[in-house]
């Protein structure tokens, strides 16, 4: 159990110290290239899933807080089963993965509207503001900041429904917590794969258990 609290608590320092420095030294939407222009730090804040994704309104947001606390919750414990059980390495280390993911975004979502100002911008975030924080607790936004787009341009009008349009790949935005989760997913669906068998061929000289024929004799 302490090699997965290790990943968790890497993982998520990793997370947390990033994203505080992003939300207080970037104004909202600032960028710097970290790759060239193929990689950028690049700060927006979403109030939705992982990678952007929406989950509507005041109360979706809430609601979606304590679907993330609830998923945690269970995912810990599932871990905590699963090194009792002597799980693979494979599978506590994805597991683990993913948890400290989902913990990192649960602490934006839960605190970091109370804990810090908006960022806009033009003015940079402040910690622990003097009026209170930009949102109440359980309604903050996750921090974001990788930005990659490897290729972007028009897609050949040969393309059926997207041909012509502009296309960027890489385009979501995402964090040091949304990586962990993929990463953890993509290393949980292989380490339930079976292991590959392994016939074993009988040495020269030894039998199989069957006796071959013998030829009778001409008369």
């Amino acid at each position: 159990m302490r090699r997965a609290w290790l990943i968790v608590f890497l993982v998520l320092f990793a997370d947390q110290a990033l994203k505080v420095w992003v939300k207080l030294h970037f104004f909202y939407d600032g960028s710097i290239s970290i790759l060239g222009d193929k990689g950028f730090l690049h700060f927006i804040e979403n109030r939705g899933m992982a990678f952007g994704m929406e989950f509507g309104g005041t109360w979706g947001k809430l609601m979606l807080t304590l679907l993330r606390i609830a998923a945690v919750s269970a995912i810990g414990y599932s871990l905590h089963r699963m090194v009792q059980r002597g799980a693979s390495t494979g599978l506590v280390v994805s597991v683990s993965l993913i948890l400290a993911g989902a913990l990192g975004n649960i602490i934006d979502s839960t605190f970091y509207g109370v804990l810090f100002s908006a960022s806009t911008p033009f003015e940079k975030a402040v910690f622990l503001p003097p009026d209170g924080g930009y949102a109440p607790l359980l309604h903050g936004a996750v921090v974001d900041m990788f930005y990659f787009p490897v290729w972007e341009g028009r897609l050949p009008d040969l393309l059926p429904i997207w041909g012509g349009e502009y296309f960027v790949f890489f385009r979501p935005v995402f964090n040091i917590a949304d990586a962990a989760i993929t990463i953890g997913v993509a290393l949980f669906i292989l380490a339930q794969r079976p292991p590959r068998r392994t016939d074993t061929v009988p040495s020269e000289g030894t039998t199989t258990g069957s006796v071959a024929p013998t030829a009778e004799a001409s008369t």
